[in-house]
């Protein structure tokens, strides 16, 4: 309680009013209820509703959903996020199972899953993981499957466990830059999650796997465009593949403020930095989040061992 009170004790800022590019689209309300009901029915959460993305709409109407492992109570208490905090209850045997009929159902080309923090167990929950992974793919042999994954609080054989599962994306967001973490991340370490993401490179490249690694971030939480550069540097000296940059958006008061909207301009900027850098794929812009358009980053071939590109003026 104590902790949660110091992520949210300078908080008390004035909502700045949303600039005319933050407009969401609307979507089908048809395929919005049929994907409700069959994640209602199956007893599953999404990170869509739980983390409030803007994107819910387009996503739903789509018929795409980012699946939510482990309940939806976490065990950290992150200064940006709209997910319950508290003690977590027992992990649902059945998820797995259930992830994977829900992805048949909805005929997915491309599905993402992702978890709350479960620091209360032995292995963070990768064991599930893996079980939802295998069970995603026996049910659907032909869909990719990204993994968003917690950080394990580094430990190197729980996210082997889960790499043992052989997910084709394997993202771990970094969320901010390493000044802003104990402000925005307090329970995580920066270099805790780049050295993830280093493993997860390394043993792709050492087991000729094709698997993209991906990371991604919010931005007006009080960085300078500078820094983004920087941890972008910091991400491609990991050999990560695929960046995804988004604006940040209060969920309610009691979270960070936003300190300033980003312009559709300087998302483009940090694109354009992005593939100088030699990302394979930047997803830049205001209403981008972890899995916006996921499919669509991993139409490209993934390359083995292809090392940091040094170009452009921002050399590593």
């Amino acid at each position: 309680m104590a902790r949660e009170l110091q992520v949210i004790s300078n908080y008390q800022k004035p909502r700045q009013p949303k600039p005319e590019w933050l407009k969401i689209r609307l979507g089908d309300p048809a395929n919005q209820n049929q994907v409700l009901k069959l994640i209602e029915g199956l007893n599953l959460h999404t990170v869509c509703q739980e983390a409030r993305c803007p994107n819910i709409f387009e996503c739903w109407s789509d018929r795409t959903a980012t699946f939510m492992l482990g309940g939806d109570i976490c065990t950290r208490h992150c200064g940006f996020c709209a997910v319950g905090k508290g003690q977590p209850g027992s992990l649902d045997t059945e998820e797995p199972r259930h992830v994977a009929e829900a992805v048949r159902h909805l005929n997915l080309a491309h599905t993402v899953i992702t978890s709350v923090n479960r620091d209360d167990l032995a292995d963070g929950g990768a064991a599930h993981w893996a079980e939802t992974v295998r069970e995603v793919r026996a049910l659907n042999p032909d869909c990719k499957i990204e993994v968003l994954i917690p950080d394990f609080n580094g430990d190197e054989a729980a996210l082997n466990t889960v790499l043992d599962a052989r997910p084709d994306v394997l993202n771990h967001n970094t969320e901010t830059i390493a000044r802003l973490y104990r402000r925005v991340r307090p329970d995580a370490g920066y270099e805790q999650s780049l050295t993830l993401l280093k493993r997860a490179a390394t043993r792709r490249d050492r087991e000729q796997r094709r698997m993209f690694t991906k990371s991604g971030i919010m931005v007006r939480l009080g960085e300078t465009f500078d820094e983004v550069v920087e941890l972008m540097k910091d991400l491609r000296a990991v050999s990560c593949d695929i960046m995804t940059i988004g604006q940040y958006l209060q969920p309610y008061e009691k979270r960070l403020p936003v300190e300033r909207y980003v312009t559709p301009a300087e998302f483009s900027s940090w694109r354009d930095i992005g593939m100088t850098l030699g990302f394979k794929h930047v997803e830049s812009s205001p209403l981008t989040r972890s899995s916006y358009h996921a499919r669509q980053q991993t139409e490209i071939e993934p390359s083995l061992s292809e090392p940091p590109a040094v170009a452009g003026g921002y050399s590593l």
